[in-house]
């Protein structure tokens, strides 16, 4: 056998093993492996972590790992009901790591972007620091492409891509002039950034969007850690809230009795992933195999 069959094999062979995790795991491999002997998310103890659209979901369950293991948090919705009822599982969580000091509530309307600068002074004075922004919060999209209303595609855009990156450049000018450089900016992306799927094209361009601006901040300040992690179908409350075609109106259907990842396990992969500073991670029920399929899949019909 010759050195190129051999590398050849050897090639296949790296596929054909990569295409079986593929199949049989909730995430990819540098992620399922770094989950179970990467770093753990204790090592981020001391932390301060901000964590938007933490109220519900993806965001509360990312919230509750971190507490487990002593990551101090600040966390942002809109809601503050629910951002009182966080904080009294996070501290119960915590069992004894943290105090009350230890998690700010900080109400915020993302699309309210002139009051982010007011809102990381807030971050500052109490902690005196921040190490992790997690933008977390946005919203969804259910639509045909043609009925989509233009004035959506810039409110799904506001919220989804402008917003984040105006509070992730304030964060950003932080660390650069005075953390030494170094900090960790983290955006819960989706599979559908990477992969349109079949009636959300707007959510779709705006995930493909926030990528490349996370890329390109990647490429320009190689000390600040980036982030991107990109959830399938999780079970949360996402499609009540999702946009639709047009403007104010709400998809407003359930995800119960569908089959998704839970919101707990998608939160302690999302956290694996910030505490070993993956660059790119993506979790959820696949494969995925055509149009057809992708929507059955994400409407959690297979």
């Amino acid at each position: 056998m010759t050195f190129l069959e051999l590398l050849f094999l050897l090639l296949v062979g790296y596929y054909f093993i990569y295409v079986i995790f593929w199949l049989i795991l909730d995430c990819n491999l540098g992620l399922w492996y770094t989950s179970y002997f990467g770093l753990s998310v204790s090592s981020m103890r001391g932390q301060v972590v901000w964590v938007t659209g933490a109220s519900s979901g993806i965001g509360r369950a990312l919230s509750l790992v971190f507490a487990k293991y002593g990551v101090r948090l600040v966390i942002s919705a809109r809601r503050e009901n629910l951002l009182e009822s966080l904080k009294k599982d996070c501290l119960e969580r915590s069992n004894g790591l943290l105090s009350e000091r230890d998690v700010l509530i900080l109400p915020m309307d993302m699309l309210m972007v002139s009051v982010h600068e007011d809102c990381f002074e807030s971050v500052l004075k109490h902690f005196g620091r921040l190490d992790v922004l997690v933008n977390n919060a946005g919203r969804s999209q259910r639509a045909s492409w043609e009925e989509i209303a233009v004035q959506v595609d810039r409110d799904l855009f506001e919220l989804d891509v402008f917003s984040v990156i105006n509070l992730s450049r304030i964060v950003v000018r932080y660390f650069l002039k005075q953390a030494g450089g170094h900090g960790h900016i983290v955006v819960t992306s989706s599979i559908a950034g990477f992969c349109a799927v079949p009636f959300s094209a707007t959510y779709c361009a705006a995930k493909s969007a926030i990528n490349a601006y996370l890329n390109t901040l990647r490429m320009e300040h190689r000390n600040i850690d980036v982030t991107t992690f990109c959830p399938g179908p999780v079970a949360t409350d996402f499609l009540q809230e999702a946009f639709t075609s047009e403007p104010e109106k709400k998809y407003g259907r359930s995800t119960a009795n569908q089959k998704r990842m839970s919101a707990e396990r998608c939160g302690a992969l999302f956290a694996a992933s910030i505490a070993n500073k993956l660059d790119l991670a993506w979790c959820g029920l696949f494969p995925l195999m055509g149009n057809s399929t992708m929507n059955k899949i994400r409407e959690g019909k297979l």
